[in-house]
């Protein structure tokens, strides 16, 4: 292998990462300085410093990027409307670029030669940690051990883990792969395999079950200024405390659960269950408040840009001009996206109960029935016969020609023989 002297790991501390440690220290022989990104894991990262020195690390460094994953990743990406293949809120997806961005500058300062990661071969993390390094310090090797190692399986990692003494939460009987941050958790394989198979309710962390959740609405109002999120119920937050919030809220009325197969970026399909409890809550709140504020044309192209924003996000293209070019796009339509919106909050369902801007296009004279001085009703029908003036040329072209509409043609097949 080739020589390396020092590696930066992104460690989480789960099954893959731990047992990367004694591995690249036999593999290797080189110094592993372990690196975790504090996005919001809670408890996880309880004893993880001393897990990772037990394990072979010279030490444990820990920044705390809650407040810069909201406002640099989360809030643009839902400012922008990303959604990926109509479900997934990306959760996952734009943490990667933040956590390897850190990783990168921690490998600088300490003098490290490379970065390692505990991706798998098959999934997309390994892109979005490997691109974001490219594009940040291209000169810094990366080792994925899974890519290199003869572990095929988490039975095999389990193993491993027990041959150098590595202590690790997961067990044959639960087995599921989990990705957590503040804005929403990850489950995948085990029983979820199959995607016959409808998820255990133990499996579930951050969310109640609809069926548990209070038989009374919860409602909330929550501010936004030019897209981005600052108050509740108009006390104005912080963005980690407003998000904390949230998530309680969805977590009580079991909102925020989904379950879907994904198209990964490498090819194949993969089942995945994911809980957003406060970005699903984020989302419904801000695309109401863009319903009153943005007009048709800037809405609908928004929509195709959407589209486009979540492939970048969830293929780990991050760090690009492309991105960069949408992100700006989406900031000039944020511009009036200024106002509050009110949600009930019942059983899992996140319901728009009211919402207003000082910079709403919605006027309700003008939208009445009723007599108005700004439009009037006969201006319609000049209207309809220009928008109408190619269907009407057609028509007129095959009567001359046929003697009827394409569209009127005889069915004949609707005619029995006698």
């Amino acid at each position: 292998m080739e020589r390396v002297n020092k590696v930066v790991l992104a460690y989480s501390g789960g099954l893959d990462t731990s047992i990367i440690v004694p591995w690249l220290r036999n593999n290797y022989g080189c110094e592993v300085i372990c690196f975790t990104a504090d996005l919001g894991q809670g408890e996880e990262l309880d004893g993880l410093e001393e897990k990772a020195l037990k394990t072979g690390a010279s030490k444990l460094i820990i920044r705390d990027l809650r407040e810069e994953f909201l406002t640099d990743f989360v809030f643009p990406t839902m400012q922008a409307g990303a959604v990926y293949e109509r479900m997934y809120l990306l959760g996952t997806s734009f943490a990667r670029p933040l956590i390897a961005k850190h990783l990168v500058e921690i490998a600088e300062a300490e003098g490290a030669d490379a970065i390692a990661h505990g991706c798998t071969g098959k999934g997309n993390d390994q892109v979005r940690f490997e691109l974001t390094a490219m594009a940040l310090n291209p000169k810094l090797k990366v080792i994925a051990p899974w890519r290199e190692w003869n572990i095929r399986s988490r039975e095999d990692a389990l193993e491993y883990a027990a041959e150098y003494n590595v202590p690790v939460s997961s067990t044959l009987k639960s087995i599921y792969s989990r990705d957590r941050n503040l804005f929403h958790m990850s489950h995948e394989g085990g029983p979820l395999e199959d995607p016959w198979n409808e998820p255990l309710e133990d499996m579930y962390v951050l969310t109640r079950s609809p069926q548990e959740a209070p038989d009374e609405p919860t409602y909330v109002e929550i501010g936004f200024e030019q897209g981005v999120p600052v108050s509740l119920d108009g006390e104005r937050l912080a963005p980690v405390l407003l998000f904390e919030r949230l998530n309680e809220l969805g977590s009580v009325n079991g909102i925020g659960r989904v379950d879907m197969v994904e198209n990964r970026l490498v090819g194949m399909k993969s089942r995945g269950v994911y809980e957003t409890p406060g970005g699903t809550i984020l989302r419904v709140a801000h695309q109401a408040l863009e319903s009153l504020c943005l007009d048709k044309q800037t809405m609908h192209f928004k929509d195709f840009v959407a589209v486009k924003y979540a492939e970048l996000v969830y293929n780990g293209m991050w760090y690009t001009r492309l991105r960069e070019a949408l992100d700006a796009f989406v900031r000039v339509t944020q511009q009036t996206v200024t106002g509050t919106v009110r949600l009930k909050l019942y059983k899992g369902n996140v319901i728009i109960a009211g919402r207003k801007s000082p910079y709403s296009l919605y006027r309700e004279d003008y939208a009445s029935f009723g007599h108005m001085d700004i439009y009037d009703q006969q201006d319609a029908k000049g209207f309809i016969n220009m928008i109408g003036l190619p269907l009407k040329v057609e028509a007129m072209l095959n009567i001359e020609g046929t003697g009827h509409s394409r569209y009127r043609q005889p069915d004949y097949t609707r005619f029995k023989r006698d």
